[in-house]
């Protein structure tokens, strides 16, 4: 049956009636053109008419299951909008019923669309509340399942690789010492030089060499490796993770039946841990030496006359203290680089978002950690 579009105008109320088949595929150029005028003419006379009601039909023959497309579902959404540009009644009962779901489900306003301009201070509140305990929930589920996973791994049925553990070892350790080599000497010249000169005026700038090995040894050192490490390492675990995360790779892991907490995470977290009090020991040793070569070439202090002052001033229990401070900055960044890869994104711009707040977190926590535990160990008398 060919495609007719007629209409009724009965005092103020226009019926439309469309009939035969009106697939696009199926209709001519010629056909197309007269439709188009057809539709054209109904929309000039809502237009310029007064209408008080509008009323579409359709009919096609029965044996024909499919004769409507978006062609005829068009041309009545446009009746429906000119109808409620005018606040004229515009009665689509008559149509089939499947015409009608989808012109009802073209108007219908997206469920999670909002008012504009529309401010709740208790959505607000409660949607920020609900985000950081959610965050929190998140941490607390990965801190366990690492805690999990050193159990599994000191009863020795942790699925881990050891060369994957040496390779951490040695990208945290060998690998970061030429950055803490230079860090370390650079801030035991700036230590050296800026408490010199204050010293010499009371005539006691031999006690440099105190004031640098006290204050490398206790806290300089560590800060100073851990931010190192949080910008090199910390960084690089996020990163890896993250990618491995876009590629799909930690989903084969799973699907393969492996853990991805024990394989990728328990590597880094193990050598990060262990690595950074030794990293601390070296940082301390350049720090001093730098801070001497001050002293030697600016001052004159012998090697012995510093050697010796060290010995009277400084403590084993702030040695120890330094190397309590990296341990906890070693956990600290490994958590925070892996947990970022981990609950990373799965594109670009979220594995460089998250390498981002790995950094920041972990220096972050770096300064917080530093000051409870300067508070604490107070208390004790250290």
């Amino acid at each position: 049956m060919q495609a007719l579009l007629s209409y009724v105008l009965q005092g103020t109320e226009l019926t439309v009636q469309a009939q035969g088949d009106w697939v696009l595929k199926n209709l001519s150029s010629a056909m197309q053109k007269a439709l188009s005028a057809k539709q054209k003419e109904i929309i000039r006379i809502i237009r310029s008419r007064q209408i008080s009601a509008i009323h579409l039909t359709y009919s096609a023959e029965k044996e024909e299951k499919t004769s409507w497309g978006s062609l005829l579902l068009s041309f009545f959404c446009q009746l429906m909008d000119e109808a409620k540009k005018r606040n004229i009644d515009c009665d689509s009962s008559l149509l089939p019923q499947q015409v009608q779901d989808l012109i009802r489900v073209s108007y219908v306003t997206p469920a999670n669309t909002k008012p504009k301009n529309s401010f709740n201070i208790f959505h607000v509140f409660g949607s920020l509340v609900y985000k950081i305990f959610h965050q929190v929930g998140v941490t607390i589920d990965f801190v366990g399942e690492i805690s999990l996973a050193m159990i599994k791994f000191f009863v020795g049925k942790a699925t881990i690789s050891a060369k994957d553990v040496w390779q951490e070892i040695y990208n945290a350790s060998a690998s970061s010492l030429p950055i803490i080599s230079l860090v370390s000497v650079l801030l035991g010249l700036i230590l050296a030089f800026v408490s010199a000169v204050q010293l010499q005026v009371l005539g006691a700038e031999i006690y440099v060499s105190s004031l640098i090995t006290v204050s490398m040894v206790r806290v300089m050192s560590p800060v100073l490796t851990g931010i190192v490490i949080a910008g090199r390492i910390g960084a690089s675990y996020a990163a890896t993770i993250g990618s491995m995360q876009v590629n799909e790779e930690v989903d084969a892991l799973k699907t393969f039946g492996i853990n991805p907490v024990e394989f990728l995470v328990l590597p880094r977290f193990l050598a990060l841990s262990l690595m950074m009090p030794f990293l601390t020991v070296y940082s301390d040793f350049m720090g001093i030496l730098g801070g001497y070569a001050v002293i030697y070439f600016g001052w004159d202090i012998s090697f012995y006359a510093f050697l010796d002052n060290i010995q009277t001033f400084a403590r084993l229990h702030q040695i120890f203290i330094g190397l309590f401070h990296a341990f906890v900055f070693g956990i600290i960044i490994a958590l925070s680089g892996c947990y970022q890869g981990m609950t990373s994104g799965r594109d670009a711009e979220a594995v460089g978002r998250a390498t981002t707040m790995a950094v920041v977190h972990s220096i972050i926590g770096i300064i917080v950690s530093t000051s409870i535990l300067t508070i604490i160990l107070s208390g004790f008398g250290l």
